[in-house]
């Protein structure tokens, strides 16, 4: 067990003994000069020594405090070194959190131009579908989607959640034409269960059938529900603004397109903390340059701020 005197006494000691001056260490340390006094007669008391003759308005270390005075300074020294090590690692290294659509969909494809642009940047992507918890978890950013800001975090916008039922080319074909919400439910929908169906259908106006009604796939994730259209087993109901490029290479297709918004959007968020970590800002500059371009193909609103709830 270390029997150590309060760290704020030994800071206000070591300053003092390295200026020869209870002044300087105040400005150093952004005290006043009777703080640096009281901490360093608090560190007296707690050693049982004087550490400083005081004559007149000069200080001179004493016997005892000239011994201890550079061993001091090196433990600082050393503290100081480690601390740097310490920030050159966490500056080296931009660790983002994500949802697994995300991720896949948008996130990954794209990163190889951040690395190319931040090459000294090493990126490490962690995709889940738990909430980051900052405090806690080594994590630089997040991307979630949440119907307003996140409380207590930095936040900025990215994008709306466009929900369409989509299908395959081929699958359309075969069932086709697909050109009204009724032809839809006729149709093998990919989790018919799924909320998203129900707010869709809520959105354009249409009841939503009873349970079951419909037979289909039942799959975990919108990843799986996706490439499981893309295969032609049926419609699901997708996030669009994560499936665009498969809806430009033409493997999806809405079905009909007929959009709703669901309440939540996408949101880049941080802690206040590292609002001005070089790191996060390059980040934040390079996603929102890339939702930009995206915008700029976007007949849908999906990049448009919702509404307030």
């Amino acid at each position: 067990m270390r029997h150590l005197p309060p760290l704020a006494a030994v800071r206000a000691f070591e300053a003092a003994a390295r200026h020869g001056n209870f002044t300087k260490a105040a400005e150093e340390l952004g005290m006043t000069q009777a703080a640096i006094s009281y901490q360093v007669k608090l560190l007296e008391e707690r050693v049982g020594t004087p550490l400083f003759h005081r004559v007149r308005r000069q200080v001179m270390l004493t016997e005892a405090g000239r011994r201890i005075a550079p061993l001091i300074s090196g433990a600082f020294d050393t503290l100081d070194d480690a601390f740097a090590i310490a920030r050159a690692e966490s500056e080296s290294v931009l660790t983002i959190s994500c949802s697994n659509t995300f991720a896949s969909n948008w996130l990954a494809m794209r990163l190889g131009g951040f690395q190319m642009e931040r090459p000294g940047l090493a990126v490490r992507l962690r995709t889940d579908d738990d909430i980051v918890d900052f405090a806690r978890d080594e994590v630089d950013v997040a991307i979630r989607n949440s119907i307003e800001p996140w409380p207590g975090l930095v936040s900025h916008f990215l994008m709306r959640v466009p929900i369409v039922p989509m299908a395959s080319p081929a699958f359309l074909d075969r069932h086709g034409p697909v050109e009204t919400p009724e032809d839809v439910l006729r149709l093998p929908r990919m989790s018919p269960d799924d909320i998203w169906w129900k707010v869709w259908l809520e959105g354009i106006g249409l009841a939503v059938p009873e349970r079951g009604a419909t037979a289909g796939v039942r799959l975990d994730s919108q990843v799986m529900e996706g490439n499981a259209a893309i295969a032609g087993h049926g419609i699901a109901i997708l996030n669009m603004a994560l499936w665009m490029h498969e809806v430009r290479a033409r493997r999806l297709l809405p079905a009909p397109r007929r959009i709703v918004f669901g309440r939540r959007s996408y949101w880049l968020t941080y802690p206040e903390g590292k609002r001005n970590a070089a790191k996060v800002k390059a980040f934040r500059a390079w996603i929102e340059a890339e939702m930009r371009r995206d915008a700029e193909e976007d007949e849908d609103g999906v990049f448009d701020a919702p509404p307030s709830p």
